[in-house]
């Protein structure tokens, strides 16, 4: 689904130098709106005091339809609001986002268990060529 931002004009002078990261951010829904809460705009170099805060909650523009249907689909068990992808659109920041489901403890554990033996691989390889 495609959202519009609320931003301030230094926002959007960082956006568009690719001073933005979508990496720590995720959509929560608050009095019938959807916030993006979370995303790291960096500041604006050229802003002075009217620089904006760099992880402040930001309002997405969506109709009443789209975030009724986004109400139903996180009160399913596990699903979560991430933001995909921001780009702009005919002069207009937009955000791409979609559904998630979290991992199950099952998942996580064969994660982390693949990540330790990736890591005590690579010193193996690393001491071999030490040596």
């Amino acid at each position: 689904m495609e959202a519009g931002l609320v931003l301030k004009g230094t926002e959007v002078k960082s956006i568009r130098a690719g001073e933005a990261a979508l990496t720590d951010g995720y959509i929560t829904l608050r009095d019938e709106e959807a916030w993006l809460v979370g995303m790291y705009v960096k500041a604006y170099a050229q802003g002075s005091y009217m620089n904006h805060d760099e992880r402040r909650d930001r309002k997405l523009l969506l109709h009443k339809k789209e975030l009724r249907e986004l109400d139903k689909a996180i009160d399913r068990k596990g699903m979560t609001i991430v933001p995909l992808k921001l780009y702009f659109k005919g002069g207009v920041a937009k955000l791409l986002i979609g559904l998630a489901r979290g991992k199950k403890v099952a998942d996580k554990r064969s994660t982390i268990k693949e990540r330790d033996d990736q890591r005590d691989t690579d010193r193996s390889i690393k001491k071999m060529m030490g040596k």
